[in-house]
């Protein structure tokens, strides 16, 4: 049987050049394989430098999957996401290769490793609930939230406005949150999933992620935003919200310094971060490895 490979993990931990090793090294075994995205905002057509997206010519003649697949426009939707992934993977193993999932949105890699469905949208709750949000801002919002459902509400942004609506909609109909994602024996979508979690120390993760912001500055991050603008990121739903993006529209609007523009991109993405190993370390059975980990050796140890 064809494996689901899941490599996740926080943001700058390496996942990517890893997922190129174990490609190659399955190719070499005599078992192709394919790559599947599950980072949100790399599903963006144009968002590449400040999503760290590895470019067509350096993926290695290797199939990827699911990235440039939305405008900015578009509102990413991760039960939508589910459907799609899950049916690309399942294309990828009828030509007999192996799948290789690769991000780290925590609830986008969970919506296809688990066997869940996702509550249906109420849209009369949903925009009144935006309305409010609108009104009076995420604070009181997340408040509610967090009197309501306090595991949710320790696993998402206090000001991420539109996951908190999502929850408070799904609360308001009597279901689960997403905090349910993950139940106690979570069982597996696909029967043969191969659960890896790539991990830097934090001294040296906050290093490479500091770097990388700079880096994105420096690669041109502002002149991409210029460009996504004019294909309407201002009126993007999802795509304006990423990290890094809102705040070099902010410094092209006079509001941030580029130096504070810095500073908040590399705060929020140390806080990122941090969620997204707290949100791994939940997964029962995952091995965690080095981003330098010998692809022989994780395939040796999955037999």
């Amino acid at each position: 049987m064809p494996r689901l490979w899941v490599l996740a993990g926080a943001t700058g931990t390496g996942k990517t050049a890893l997922s190129l090793s174990l490609a190659e090294h399955l190719a070499a075994t005599g078992v192709p394989a394919e790559i599947v995205n599950a980072d949100a905002m790399q599903l963006y057509r144009g968002m590449d430098i400040g999503t760290a997206k590895l470019p067509e010519s350096e993926r290695r003649g290797i199939p990827h999957h699911l990235f440039d697949v939305l405008d900015v426009t578009d509102e990413a939707a991760v039960a939508r996401y589910q459907d799609v992934a899950r049916e690309t993977i399942r294309a990828i193993h009828s030509r007999g290769a192996d799948a290789i999932l690769v991000g780290g949105s925590g609830l986008y890699v969970s919506s296809v490793v688990y066997d869940f469905r996702f509550p249906p949208h109420d849209h009369a709750l949903r925009a009144a609930l935006e309305a409010e949000l609108e009104a009076r801002g995420p604070g009181a919002l997340f408040a509610r939230l967090q009197e309501a459902d306090p595991g949710t509400a320790a696993r998402i942004d206090a000001q991420n406005g539109r996951r908190i609506v999502r929850a408070l909609e799904i609360l308001a109909q009597g279901k689960q949150t997403y905090g349910a994602a993950l139940p106690d024996r979570p069982r597996h979508w696909h029967p043969d999933t191969r659960l890896v979690g790539v991990h830097v120390d934090r001294a040296e993760l906050v290093a490479r992620l500091d770097d990388r912001v700079i880096g994105m500055w420096a690669g041109g991050l502002l002149e991409e935003v210029r460009a996504l603008r004019e294909r309407g990121l201002d009126q993007g739903v999802t795509a304006r919200r990423a990290i890094g993006y809102a705040q070099a529209v902010a410094q092209l609007d006079g509001e941030l310094s580029e130096a504070d523009a810095v500073a908040q991109t590399q705060a929020l993405t140390r806080r990122y971060a941090r969620r997204q190993v707290s949100w791994f370390k939940r997964y029962e059975g995952v091995r965690w490895v080095a981003p330098d980990v010998a692809p022989a050796e994780l395939i040796g140890a999955a037999r």
